[in-house]
């Protein structure tokens, strides 16, 4: 079986323990700047606790700073990166290739390099080149079909990281402007305002409204639970689940979905075992229904009608009283419930339910033969809220020879000597109470799976024996944190970029990164529109989904625009042979 890792997201202290000990074999986390999600960010204390943590299990830490600096924010981020390699983080994440010069100058430490999703990752040659670079990962865009993937898991060496989870952005990572354009929030610096989730209209050259009010840029959220082993057999190296805006019991409910998964067809990367108290379900967090994407063709990716949570699909009502309805299925009192109204997604909360009757906090304007969805399950919520999942490392104790050592799953072993014992008058007690003692790892990251005796023990009092045991585990995860192995990153060199020319998409902002693509050979011919200011004339944005094929009009021939709730109108233009669509202002 191949060895995976599976990548979870961590906002805060709280998640990332969450999904570590929910099974993730790394986490990716923000620091306190540069990361794509600005309100997600974390004190260099608060990463080395969560560090020292995940090392326990041998999991790893990547740390984002994954947004385009200025000249002024690259030496900061220069001296982040120093103080994440000496508390030990596993890997930067990276987007801006003023990093990249950083690193072949010597002026960052051999802390590995990823290259981010938001580096823009859809084509073999982009890959192909940070290999030659000598980045240890690349991070695919999300918009790749299975066999893109393939063939570049095929022709390439370097590590491959996939997401298999969560929240979709429509545009193409790193090629998004359109938050920048309309608010000054850049989606590469950290603050998109999402204006993907608004509302807008389409209307033709002639102004006639084809869709009106409709949530046309919003995308279901991805779920490739079914195409998980296909992914393994591609030779994806890392599965990556979206969401460092999440809280812990989404993080704890979907990682355990894909731990459970990944158990089944292939090895983890990384250390224990999960006790779960809770059946993981994916369909009871945050989702706005799910698509595979265009992991296997083009499907319906989209929902216009809302960008709320429709959660898990219960039923049809069967029937409606003054203040009650019915519906065949187990809701409980606290749930929230949503079904369509008018195309729009409404919702109520559960007051009371006695059998079949729901009766709402208040009543909603509902049919009968209407589907309800819960997207607020209580008394899971409530579970996962209250859960004790754990992560457990087995080890086994062993007395021979006056010596009581301890193994753990990883071979890591430490030992205790005995001295100036007495032989023990009731050697059957002995035995008893050395096993139930040993046995006794309680809070501890340990779970003691052999206890074995292969001779005679002295007597050893009970309060002694604990002590061994604490001292033992004590000293085992101290030799765990010494053997756990870090990765260092190669030289990075410049190799000849696959475009002779890169414009605004590069999104360069500082010297450094135009060094480095004038090393590669490539001619800078623009900077980032965040550092011209000069959004008129650029695309803001260019997507996979496609208004056209969602509104069924892929053989019409009309303009389209699109307008926003402040009466913005904005360019439609169709790239039909590669399926892409092209968002540009309209001036």
């Amino acid at each position: 079986m191949a060895k995976t890792e599976l990548l979870a997201p961590a906002k805060n202290i709280e998640c990332a323990i969450a999904a570590i000990n929910s099974g993730a074999d790394a986490i990716y986390i923000g620091a306190n700047a540069f990361g794509a999600r600005k309100n997600a960010g974390n004190s260099l204390k608060e990463l080395e606790e969560i560090i020292k943590y995940a090392h326990q299990f041998w999991v790893k830490v990547y740390v984002t700073i994954n947004t385009i600096l200025s000249d002024e924010e690259l030496e900061e981020a220069k001296k982040l990166i120093h103080k994440l390699h000496k508390i030990k983080a596993d890997a930067i994440i990276f987007q801006d290739f003023g990093i990249l010069e950083l690193a072949r100058k010597g002026e960052i430490p051999n802390i590995p390099l990823h290259a981010s999703t938001q580096c823009n990752n859809r084509t073999y040659e982009k890959v192909k080149f940070f290999e030659k670079i000598g980045v240890k990962r690349v991070i695919l865009a999300r918009e790749l079909s299975l066999a893109e993937i393939k063939n570049i898991t095929k022709n390439t060496d370097v590590q491959i990281e996939c997401f298999i989870h969560g929240a979709l952005c429509v545009s193409y990572s790193g090629e998004c402007y359109l938050s920048a354009s309309c608010g000054g929030r850049s989606a590469n610096r950290g603050e998109c305002a999402q204006p993907c989730r608004k509302k807008y209209s389409v209307i033709n050259e002639n102004g006639e409204i084809l869709a009106k009010n409709k949530y046309m840029l919003s995308l279901k959220d991805f779920n490739a639970t079914k195409k998980l082993e296909d992914l393994v057999r591609a030779g994806v190296a890392s599965f990556k689940i979206e969401g460092r805006l999440k809280d812990a019991n989404y993080v704890r409910n979907v990682v355990l979905h894909y731990r459970r998964l990944l158990d089944k067809i292939s090895k983890k990367s990384s250390s224990g075992t999960i006790i779960a108290d809770f059946e993981p379900n994916p369909n009871k967090s945050f989702n706005r229904s799910f698509t595979e994407y265009f992991l296997e063709g083009r499907v319906d990716c989209y929902n216009l009608n809302s960008v709320k949570s429709l959660g898990e699909k219960l039923g049809k009502v069967t029937a409606k009283g003054k203040n009650y309805i019915e519906i065949n299925a187990k809701i409980n009192a606290g749930d929230g419930l949503c079904f369509f109204e008018n195309n729009e997604l409404a919702g109520f909360l559960v007051n009371k339910v006695e059998g079949k009757r729901i009766y709402p906090n208040k009543m909603p304007n509902i049919k009968i033969g209407d589907v309800l969805y819960r997207n607020q399950d209580h008394e899971f919520e409530k579970l996962l809220k209250n859960s004790k999942t754990a992560r457990k490392i087995s080890v086994d104790f062993k007395f021979k020879e006056n010596t009581i050592s301890a193994l753990d799953e990883n071979f890591n072993k430490v030992e205790f000597e005995l001295e100036g014992a007495e032989p023990a008058k009731d050697k059957e007690k002995m035995k008893t109470n050395f096993i139930s003692q040993m046995k006794k790892t309680g809070e501890t990251i340990y779970s003691a799976e052999h206890i074995s005796i292969e001779d005679e023990l002295p007597f050893i009092p009970i309060s002694k024996l604990n002590e061994i045991r604490r001292i033992l585990l004590e000293k085992l995860t101290e030799k765990r944190l010494e053997n756990y192995r870090m990765r260092t990153q190669q030289e990075i060199q410049p190799a000849e970029y696959f475009e002779d020319e890169v414009d605004y998409k590069a999104n360069i902002m500082n010297s450094s990164a135009k060094n480095f693509y004038e090393e590669c050979l490539a001619t800078v011919i623009e900077f980032a529109p965040e550092h011209t200011k000069k959004f008129g004339k650029i695309e803001l944005m260019r997507t996979k989904h496609c208004i056209k094929y969602a509104l069924n009009m892929c053989k019409s021939k009309d303009k389209l625009f699109l307008l926003d709730e402040e009466g913005r109108k904005f360019n439609l233009d169709f790239d039909c042979k590669n399926c892409e669509m092209i968002i540009s202002r309209n001036i």
